[in-house]
């Protein structure tokens, strides 16, 4: 059997936490962000945690991501 490869996309967006919870980044954080207020802001900084449907699916694509 050939090894499962990694989906190179998927490592770029999503990470594991020590738990082994995943996590991704908002989007639309790059640019046009002097505009929103402060407290919009401020959301950009942590890591948002995958519900449990969006989990399952993103570990068929990071085989690495042990559960």
């Amino acid at each position: 059997m050939p090894k499962i490869k990694t989906h190179k996309g998927a490592a770029r967006r999503f990470r594991a936490t020590g738990s082994g919870k995943i996590v991704r980044m908002k989007r639309g954080s790059s640019h046009l962000r002097r505009k929103k207020p402060r407290a919009v802001r401020r959301l950009y900084k942590d890591a948002q945690p995958l519900s449990p449907s969006q989990t399952r699916r993103v570990r068929t694509l990071l085989p690495g991501i042990t559960s």
